[in-house]
């Protein structure tokens, strides 16, 4: 398992274990982590799966497709460096120790 911190609006953190090949919102959502609602269920049609990546991690994660820029924009308060929809990020060893931060609310 890799793990993963998750951490709420609020600063409450959430250090869970994610199954390498499973995506970062699938983590969220298998281990009841609030603030992650993944309407469309990982299909990349809803940016409710928003989430900020702790800026030491930003460059270890594989660049946005267009479809999730593209998604990004219905996002609540978007950065256009650190925000990601986290239905597209796939959770590999590389990643193990991720931080990310969620939105204050989904769009």
């Amino acid at each position: 398992m890799i793990k993963i911190t998750y951490v709420e609006h609020n600063g409450r953190e959430h250090t869970v274990g994610v199954p390498q090949g499973g995506t970062l919102m699938e983590g969220a959502r298998d281990n009841g982590i609030p603030g992650i609602e993944a309407d469309c269920g990982g299909a990349c049609s809803c940016a409710t799966c928003h989430a900020y990546i702790d800026s030491a991690w930003i460059e270890k994660l594989p660049a946005k497709q267009p479809m999730e820029a593209d998604m990004l924009d219905f996002a609540y308060e978007p950065d256009a460096t650190r925000s990601r929809l986290t239905c597209q990020v796939r959770v590999t060893e590389a990643l193990n120790g991720l931080v990310l931060h969620m939105p204050e609310r989904q769009a």
